[in-house]
């Protein structure tokens, strides 16, 4: 057991979570969460529980989740109140922090005037506002956006725009390209054929998967040109669907190049490319909005963004250039694509809050910064450490991947002592053999320093 009294370091927010180091003072998970994922076992589907078992198969050692209490700035505790450092900033939401306090007001506001309107039909002043705050930010003018819950939304919504528009149903997508796990993005989801699989029955037959053309791999550019070329020929396809960043994938940065040459051979082709920037957009991988108006010469035609938009709570958008959104039309009087909670309006003021906090220069700088710093003061130390075992390591801004020698085992064992140790991170890539990081843009340089010695300690002892 730590001593807690010296876990506080300099710096922090306003309730002092950011001034804090880890503390672990039970076994990971402890008895408490132990009890609760034992309750959990009796109502949650069975495909989680049996990963769990997999991976405790494949390590040796015990995968039981820790069950979270509360969460600010970058630090989580528990229900055996043990304090958690979390690396992944909840699957990348909490870029600006957990429990941004910004944010928290905006929903508190919020909460007090309205908290569901009559989504596409009566819709709230906030989801007017964020609509308008989308469609200006957006890389084109007179955008339009479509609103979602998730990623997974945003996709579908870009989709069923691109075949309206072209009146084409095929699509181009990549090897390794993760896009969300509903019918329309699975049907592209070059991740796992495992994740298809059981549901091809159901998803859309013309889809071709070609290589990703990673920056600094000439064969996979070349390779992805020739394929995307191969495919535009058929005349089917009406789709273009890439990440600027492959996130799950593998944290692979696009080719600038070669991706411009493919937006140039879908246009002239009459296709829509659609940028999934779910990861990687609201400044995460770059020092604008979106990701790809930075490292592509030729704009996208949609651009989908998620997870960070909404600073914890579930929304995404769905930006469209405006003559891609004309295809729309006017659907003899019936909206063909819409939900209950469209336009949700305690998730269009936690965006609009989020908006707000990306569009303050100082928070840009600080976004920025900290991606220069988690690099430097974290992963670069531990990738040139030859002790540490550690292969192909990338990423772009506040998204990156660690390669481990070792494979999935050593990724899920590595992940584990991490936590055991006050760390969240996550596997990544493919194969699994990746540790993958989405910080928080809070970190201070104790944490950070804590973190990369925690990190390297663990790396030399798998």
């Amino acid at each position: 057991m730590q001593d807690e009294s010296t876990e506080r370091v300099a710096g922090g927010d306003s309730d002092g979570d950011g001034a804090l180091l880890p503390w672990v003072g039970t076994e990971v998970p402890g008895p408490r969460a132990r009890a609760w994922v034992e309750r959990l076992a009796q109502s949650e589907c069975p495909a989680l529980t049996a990963r769990r078992k997999r991976r405790s198969e494949l390590t040796g050692t015990d995968h039981d989740p820790i069950v979270w209490t509360s969460a600010h700035g970058a630090i989580v505790r528990d229900v055996d109140d043990n304090r958690f450092i979390d690396l992944t900033a909840g699957f990348g939401v909490a870029m600006l922090g957990h429990s941004h306090p910004s944010v928290l007001s905006a929903i508190e506001r919020q909460t007090r005037r309205m908290v569901h309107a009559l989504g596409d039909v009566f819709p709230s002043d906030r989801k007017v506002e964020l609509e308008e705050r989308l469609s200006a930010l957006a890389p084109w003018p007179n955008a339009k956006v479509i609103l979602g819950l998730s990623g997974a939304d945003g996709v579908e919504a870009a989709l069923k725009s691109a075949v309206l528009a072209t009146k084409r149903a095929g699509v181009i997508a990549f090897e390794g390209g993760y896009h969300g796990l509903a019918h329309g993005p699975l049907a592209a989801c070059g991740y796992s054929k495992r994740f298809r699989e059981p549901f091809a029955g159901q998803l859309n037959a013309d889809v071709r998967f070609v290589a990703y053309p990673a920056r600094e791999a000439p064969e996979a550019c070349s390779r992805a040109l020739d394929g995307v070329r191969d495919a535009l020929a058929s005349g089917t396809i009406g789709a273009v669907l890439v990440e600027p960043v492959q996130g799950r994938g593998g944290v692979t940065v696009g080719d600038g190049p070669t991706l411009s040459a493919i937006v140039k051979l879908a246009r002239e082709a009459g296709a829509v490319v659609i940028a999934d920037e779910i990861y990687t957009g609201c400044f995460r991988c770059a020092d604008a909005f979106c990701a790809s108006t930075v490292l592509w010469n030729e704009l996208p035609d949609v651009v989908v963004l998620g997870k960070a938009l909404g600073g914890g709570l579930p929304v995404s958008a769905c930006l469209l250039r405006d003559e891609v959104a004309e295809a729309w039309g006017d659907p003899a009087g019936e909206a063909i694509h819409t939900s209950t909670f469209l336009g949700n309006p305690l998730a269009c003021a936690a965006a609009l809050a989020v908006v707000n906090e990306l569009e303050r220069p100082s928070v840009r700088e600080q976004i920025r910064r900290q991606s220069e710093l988690f690099w430097s003061d974290v992963i670069a130390p531990v990738a040139s450490d030859p002790s540490c075992r550690t292969t192909r390591t990338g990423g772009a801004g506040l998204l990156v991947g660690l390669g481990l020698e070792g494979g999935l085992a050593r990724v899920l064992t590595v992940m584990r002592a991490m936590l055991e140790r006050g760390y969240i991170v996550l596997p990544g890539g493919v194969r699994g053999d990746q540790l993958a990081f989405t910080p928080p843009a809070v970190l201070s340089d104790a944490q950070r320093a804590h973190a990369r010695e925690t990190l390297r300690l663990v790396l030399r002892a798998t």
